[in-house]
């Protein structure tokens, strides 16, 4: 059967399962757009094409599967470029496919013309400028393979215009041929016997699961397995958030820049540090000569690459995360360490030494009941002085971020966009279960956050689907509500609105003395509830505390997109943070003064 260009595209995406493609139309990708007119595939048609990127990103990070995106030639390709570093940055298996003008007029600077191949090589996992026709199917499924196999990535396939229209046999292939990439997935047997003899001798392990955990199928369980027979303090990375659960007694928090003060101390004073799937960026380490200086590490990781990059690996375990959690409990045995554990007693008592901020009593005693019933523990729950908030008191935005924890629970999935909502948010809003928690972690991309919740609410459509998002971010993709309306998508937005560019303003204060310079976004900041009215969605103002308990209520009762805009305290800080340049263990904690509004 002979077929076009931009049919062979279409019946391959079919031969991968595609079910779902964001984009928006152009010149250069029209005959691809004109295959796709009969076909099988829900197409969302997003306001930007950045909108359409970070909704196939929010799209995978929910469902595992690969998510797909088209854009035409030179601006609409240009446009991709964000959401495809921000893919790149958190291991994200996307797809782009891009139209691009002719062959015959490729460098001649044709009407959107873009060398989008060169501009994506150093942000995509891989990427393909389609020269002959008939190669079509098998890049096609050479792209969806390397954005799925091993570490997962964006993968860029770039269409001459010409190509799409050329006709060839259609064919496709049942397997790929690529030599020069064959990723690692079982751990050398030698290097995990070394990893469970470590973890047998540790007295004072600590383990950190990052986000290849989450993308390995299994590893979560087999890392609450290990981390259950170890009775260790466990840490996250930002990505990693609901591999492990942010309720189980076990949990520590994040570590980092913006860790808690228990997680960063443990770190500093394990003597094994078990890393899985993770690849210590500086927000974890913080000054990576002193980041946990006395601890033997063992790093587990898909990517060969990361493997002592920024921390040296004592004991280094090329592999899948959940393969290699696995072959780690084989060697382990029937063995489980001691039930006493002075250690965990030891950071149970720096997590109370410095608590976040509103974190309640009943979480500290659940944390000293397990520490006496489960490891042979003598600590007594902490005193607080829980009195009630003001109703006329203005809102701290902690407490607007525990709201939705409380509202929605651990089933909903939680999207973010980028700044101090976001920290607020991987503090508070307590994940159980992998992949319902969505953000821009390593790129930091503000306006990541309503295209993606809009991706993972078409991914998932039966289950609620709420964006923690600040004033500055939302503004940069507002025109998905186009999208959402468009899609009919019930998403729930929460604005923390601090009328300031939050993180940066934090910055300021702290480190700059105080000169705070083009962060005030007052002048010019819109009525979101009438902008969300102009969208045809539903929305509430509230910046008192007695106000907050009914807008959840409406939120959560809400049957289409609502916009709740939480006018918040404007110079509240995020803590702990770590100074530039500073070590972990030199976090600035929450000053007396803010800890006695609680």
């Amino acid at each position: 059967m002979e077929v076009t260009g931009s049919q062979a595209l279409i019946k391959a995406l079919l031969e991968e399962g595609v079910e779902v493609i964001f984009g928006y139309p152009g010149g250069a990708i029209m005959p691809i757009y004109d295959a796709l007119y009969d076909a099988p595939i829900r197409h969302v048609l997003t306001r930007h094409e950045q909108g359409a990127v970070h909704a196939a990103e929010g799209y995978a990070r929910t469902t595992g599967r690969v998510g797909v995106v088209f854009a035409t030639s030179g601006p609409g390709a240009m446009n991709l470029v964000t959401g495809l570093a921000d893919a790149m940055m958190d291991s994200t298996p996307l797809v782009a496919i891009t139209g691009q003008v002719a062959r015959s007029l490729i460098g001649r600077d044709a009407f959107q013309e873009a060398d989008v191949w060169g501009v994506t090589m150093p942000i995509t996992k891989h990427n393909f400028l389609v020269q002959e026709p008939a190669d079509l199917p098998r890049i096609i499924k050479e792209a969806f393979y390397l954005a799925r196999a091993g570490r997962p990535g964006p993968v860029l396939v770039d269409i001459p215009k010409d190509v799409q229209y050329a006709r060839f046999k259609w064919y496709y292939p049942d397997k790929v041929n690529l030599p020069g990439y064959k990723p690692t997935y079982v751990g050398h047997a030698a290097q995990v016997e070394k990893a469970a003899a470590a973890i047998k001798a540790a007295h004072r392990p600590v383990l950190i699961t990052g986000g290849g955990v989450i993308a390995s199928p299994g590893a979560p369980e087999r890392f609450r397995e290990l981390a259950e027979r170890v009775n260790a303090p466990v840490l996250s990375t930002l990505t990693s958030l609901g591999a492990f659960p942010m309720d189980h007694p076990l949990f520590f928090g994040l570590v980092g820049m913006h860790g808690t003060w228990a997680a960063n101390r443990a770190v500093a004073n394990s003597d094994l540090l078990v890393a899985i799937g993770m690849r210590f960026d500086d927000r974890v380490t913080g000054m990576a000569q002193r980041f946990a200086p006395l601890a033997k590490v063992i790093h587990v990781d898909i990517d060969p690459a990361e493997i002592s990059k920024n921390i040296p690996a004592h004991i280094p375990i090329v592999g899948d995360a959940g393969t290699v959690l696995g072959q780690i409990l084989d060697a382990l045995g029937d063995w489980r360490a001691p039930v006493h554990r002075p250690w965990l007693d030891q950071v149970l008592a720096w997590q109370r030494q410095h608590p976040l901020w509103g974190e309640k009593p009943r979480r500290i005693r659940e944390l000293a009941e397990h520490a006496r019933e489960s490891a042979g523990l003598a600590l007594s729950p902490p005193e607080f002085e829980n009195g009630e908030r003001n109703p006329a008191a203005r809102l701290k935005p902690q407490e607007v971020v525990m709201a939705v924890q409380e509202t929605f629970g651990p089933e909903a999935i939680v999207v973010t966009d980028v700044g101090q909502h976001q920290m607020w948010a991987a503090h508070y809003c307590l994940r159980r279960y992998p992949r319902t928690w969505v953000s821009s972690c390593g790129l930091g991309t503000m306006g990541f956050g309503l295209p993606a919740a809009i991706g993972a609410k078409i991914a998932n459509p039966d289950r609620e689907v709420v964006l923690i998002t600040g004033e500055g971010s939302f503004q940069m993709t507002i025109q998905e509500l186009g999208t959402a309306a468009a899609e009919n998508l019930g998403i729930k937005i929460v604005i923390v609105n601090n009328m300031f560019l939050g993180m940066v303003r934090q910055w300021q204060q702290l480190f700059f003395e105080g000169r705070y310079k083009d962060v005030d976004l007052r002048p010019g900041l819109p009525d979101f509830v009438k902008l969300a009215e102009a969208y045809g969605h539903r929305g509430m103002m509230i910046e008192r505390v007695g106000q907050l308990r009914e807008a959840m209520a409406a939120l959560k009762a809400a049957d289409g997109l609502f916009i709740l805009d939480a006018r918040v305290e404007q110079e509240e800080n995020v803590y702990p943070i770590v100074p530039p340049g500073g070590a972990n263990e030199e976090a600035i904690v929450q000053p007396e003064r803010e800890e006695a509004t609680v």
